[in-house]
């Protein structure tokens, strides 16, 4: 059992680095475990390793997090690659002792949620955009009960991510998605720049049911006039660096006496240049801070 309010590191934070690297920061610096990417860990056995290598590797470290199976809401043949994605995601999940695997929504591009690019670009991948809402729900719902089910097969949780340009974007949207699910190993994720550019708020978090979240992203965000928010724009800042005010943030989720693992996901183009090391430690300090861990 691992401490109340346990600080990890996030991949993401240092995103040009190997899983090996990752795991040094975590050490090196302190961190209580690691929210690990399956892209690195997959490249590590790609490398030529085993999957006894990735477990050696990994033993020691708290993982309860693995990121990410994207487009949760694929229908047709779609859906056939999406559950043959989740079964290979599962499996490394249980071969290196990650405890949940995260699923996002999507789509990914911004221009799928113009009409206009999206006439232009015939194989455009689109997902439930231009659907009705209950419909839109009723298909990312059934998806993530098929994969929980799957996942529940391995052991493991799935905690949703839902992209903040995309259809179900917003809190509540997603506490109705889990709840058509009806799958007692679906989580949420609480990312506050998600949050933030989705239109919710410190006050709506704060009355979130602690046993329905799985984790918290401590991000920030430059300003945000509205509209469709570009991830590779808003979220190019330092964490602490951006208009949000992540004490307010950080204390409603407190106040659902949730008592999780926070963890540091990073877009900073410039901090992804620099000393991982060096980043590592300062977004320690910060989340330690703003936690009280």
């Amino acid at each position: 059992m691992t401490k109340p309010n346990p600080i990890l590191f996030h991949s993401l934070a240092a995103r040009h680095a190997t899983l090996a690297i990752d795991l040094d920061i975590v050490r090196e610096i302190g961190f209580d475990g690691l929210e690990v990417s399956a892209a690195k860990m997959q490249a590590f056995l790609d490398a030529g390793f085993s999957t006894e290598d990735l477990r050696k590797i990994v033993d020691g470290i708290y993982l309860p997090g693995m990121g990410f199976l994207i487009d949760v809401e694929r229908q047709g043949k779609a859906k056939d690659a999406l559950m043959r994605e989740a079964a290979s995601m599962f499996e490394l999940a249980a071969a290196s002792g990650v405890k949940a695997v995260q699923v996002i929504t999507g789509p990914l591009s911004l221009q799928a949620l113009d009409d206009a690019s999206a006439a232009a670009m015939p194989g455009l991948y689109r997902g439930v955009v231009g659907l009705p809402l209950k419909t839109q729900i009723e298909l990312t719902a059934a998806n993530l009960a098929s994969i929980a089910d799957l996942a529940s097969a391995h052991g493991l949780l799935i905690y949703l991510e839902a992209l903040s340009w995309t259809p179900l974007n917003t809190i509540a949207k997603q506490v109705r998605m889990i709840e058509a699910a009806n799958r007692d190993n679906i989580r949420l994720v609480i990312d506050f720049w998600h949050c933030y550019t989705s239109g919710d708020n410190p006050e709506q978090i704060a009355r979130l049911d602690k046993n329905l979240l799985y984790g918290v992203h401590i991000c920030d965000s430059l300003a945000f006039a509205g509209g469709v928010p570009d991830e590779s724009v808003l979220r190019n800042v330092p964490t602490g660096g951006g208009v949000l005010n992540l004490k307010e943030w950080v204390d409603a989720v407190k106040a659902t006496g949730y008592d999780g693992w926070w963890s540091c996901e990073l877009f900073c183009r410039r901090q992804h240049q620099e000393n991982s090391y060096d980043v590592a430690r300062g977004l320690k300090a910060l989340m330690q801070d703003l936690v009280g861990a």
